[in-house]
């Protein structure tokens, strides 16, 4: 059986393209960020349909014009969380770190391990319900910043404090 997913199938060794290098062992992120994700989509898009079509009710039809202008976006984000999650997936190799994500339109990030200039763990209240964190990687150039969403906390833990390390070792070595 083959499989297109990077995350899914990391034993092979041959590379595939752009986004599935030779001989790299992808680790995938926390499923409990599908639960985080599909909560504050239904905020952001579920609550504000919800009030408008109990608006639409009482005042005006008018107002399923925005109710369906929500509606459509959550239900196809509510489709589309639990694959986007299931593609998120990172490599740490000897001089820099790999981030992967995205289904339709896929990403690949390369972090050199000597152009980090700190790592964060971050977790908001709802991440911190659900036991999950991120990890976000600094760089010299605001655009070039990384993260990896949905890791363990002790996962967090262990690859902030290996990424500094690799960090320092390869600024000491310039």
């Amino acid at each position: 059986m083959s499989s297109t997913d990077p995350v899914a199938d990391d034993t092979d060794v041959t590379p595939r393209g752009p986004f599935e290098p030779a001989g790299v062992e992808w680790t995938r992120v926390s499923d409990r960020l599908v639960p985080v994700r599909l909560l504050l989509t239904a905020l952001w898009l579920g609550l504000p349909a919800l009030v408008c079509a109990v608006l639409a009710v009482l005042l005006t039809p008018w107002l399923w014009i925005p109710v369906a202008v929500l509606v459509v976006p959550l239900v196809w984000a509510l489709l589309v969380i639990p694959r986007q999650v299931r593609a998120l997936g990172y490599a740490e190799r000897d001089d820099d770190l790999l981030i992967v994500k995205g289904i339709l339109f896929r990403q690949l990030v390369v972090v050199p391990y000597g152009r980090m200039q700190f790592v964060d763990v971050n977790a908001g209240p709802l991440a911190r319900r659900f036991g999950i964190a991120t990890v976000q990687l600094h760089t010299a150039a605001a655009s070039s910043d990384a993260e990896i969403p949905g890791l363990a906390p002790q996962e967090a833990e262990r690859l902030r404090d290996r990424l500094t390390a690799r960090g320092e070792a390869k600024l000491a070595g310039l």
